[in-house]
Formats: C-alpha cells, sequence, structure tokens
C-alpha cells in the first residue's frame, strides 16, 4: 500500500516529527522503539535547518526499530534520502516567496525522480502562532494572519485546485499559538484532500481539539524532545478520537 493510501485511510493519526539534529542516536532509537510501541501512525524526519549530516543516520537508526512508514519532512531540497519510504513535496503556497513555491522544487525534482521516494505532493501553509518561528525566518514568508479564515480557506482550496495531494497548516516549531480550530473546520470544509496539522500542540487535549476541528493527521515535534513519555497518551487520545 502507498503511504498515500494510509493517509487517506478513515480514522483520525499521528505523525511524529523527528529532527535529526537534536535527539543523540540513543534517543533516537528510543523514540522510534516508543513509537512502534504506540502504533505511531507515521514518523517524519526534517527540519528547518539541519546543521550536520546526520539525515541518513537517522533514518536508519529509525528502521531499525520499526517499520512504521518514514516520511521526509524537508527543510530544503539538500534534505533528500532514498532510506525513507516517502517524501512531503512542499509548495509554500501561504507565502509569495517564488523559491518556496517552485524554485527549490525544479532543482529537487530530477534527485526525487531518480530516488524511488514516493512524492507526495503538498500545500504547506504557515499560519501566525504569535511569535516569529524558525520556519517563516527560513522561508522568508509572512504566515497567514490567524485570524484571516477565509484567507486560509481559499489558498487551501487553490492547492487543491493545484493538484497537491495533501494539506499542510503549520504554526511552526515552537509556536506560542495552536492554528485556530475554526481555521481547521473552515479549511477542512473547503476541502476533499486529507488535512495535517501541526505546531504548538504540547498536550492530547490540544491535538485532539485539531481532529475534532476537522484535522485528519496532527503532527507532535518539540513536546516530546521534553517530555517522551507523553507519547502513549497523544497516541491513545488521538485514534480514540475518531
Amino acid at each position: 500500500m502507498r503511504n498515500y493510501d494510509l493517509f487517506c485511510n478513515p480514522g483520525k493519526k499521528i505523525a511524529v516529527l523527528i529532527d535529526p539534529d537534536k535527539p543523540s542516536d540513543k534517543e533516537v532509537m528510543a523514540l522510534a522503539a516508543e513509537a512502534h510501541r504506540c502504533q505511531v501512525d507515521f514518523l517524519f524526519v526534517g527540519g528547518s535547518l539541519l546543521t550536520n549530516n546526520g539525515l541518513d543516520n537517522c533514518i536508519k537508526l529509525i528502521k531499525s526499530q520499526t517499520d512504521i512508514p518514514v516520511v521526509l519532512f524537508p527543510g530544503n531540497t539538500h534534505q533528500l534520502s532514498n532510506r525513507a519510504d516517502s517524501f512531503l513535496f512542499l509548495s509554500l503556497i501561504s507565502g509569495r516567496n517564488p523559491d518556496m513555491l517552485i524554485g527549490t522544487h525544479v532543482i529537487a525534482a530530477p534527485y526525487l525522480k531518480l530516488s524511488g521516494l514516493e512524492v507526495l505532493s503538498t500545500g504547506y501553509m504557515l499560519i501566525e502562532s504569535g511569535r516569529p518561528t524558525t520556519v517563516s525566518y527560513m522561508s522568508n514568508s509572512y504566515p497567514i494572519p490567524s485570524d484571516k479564515n477565509d484567507i486560509a480557506m481559499c489558498t487551501a482550496m487553490a492547492g487543491e485546485m493545484l493538484g497537491m495531494k495533501l494539506i499542510f497548516m503549520d504554526a511552526g516549531s515552537g509556536a506560542l499559538n495552536t492554528v485556530p480550530n475554526s481555521m481547521v473546520s473552515a479549511v477542512k470544509e473547503s476541502i476533499n484532500v486529507p488535512l495535517i496539522v501541526g505546531g504548538g500542540l504540547r498536550t492530547p487535549e490540544l491535538a485532539v481539539e485539531k481532529l475534532q476541528a476537522g484535522a485528519d493527521v496532527v503532527v507532535i515535534g518539540n513536546t516530546l524532545e521534553k517530555h517522551p513519555d507523553l507519547l502513549a497518551e497523544f497516541v491513545s487520545a488521538v485514534h480514540n478520537a475518531g
């Protein structure tokens, strides 16, 4: 089965984001093993800025512990590894930076064609979260204001009409505020492709709120770096949400 089919299957899902720069090898293996035990749906790997060459090794360590699909969540075109299973081909449709809309994609396309990775075209939408985030700085773009549901809705519709298979709404790493529930609902009601929501989901309750608002997949990252013991609680809450 393609991983895209897993995104489309009924039921709410959870993705754990692993930044290859941050955990030690031991911590990566421990998190992957715990994710396997808890039945996490996806493992996203990537970051806005990687300062070492640990991407391949990180994926190798993950795969030594679990067969959970590993999906690359790239911050740039250099974050490629054919050890992964799928690649989120992110187009930053919330911004007006041409490099993030199509420019870097042209550079990456021939490598992706040869890689054998399942390429998932993804409309990536940054949502204002109360303070600047790494991804907004690195992408040189402004997020959609958190009180502009109409802009978010129309942006997501345009992404789907352009042929994108997934829509990903992200408040960014270290967000003060999550994507508003009303915005999640407005976007979900306007599209027919799976909706991913991430950024600032520090508690299982916040994750469930996004799922009840319409998200199909929630992404948990920074919180688990500090509190890996919460993973089982997150997974249980998500899978019981529908």
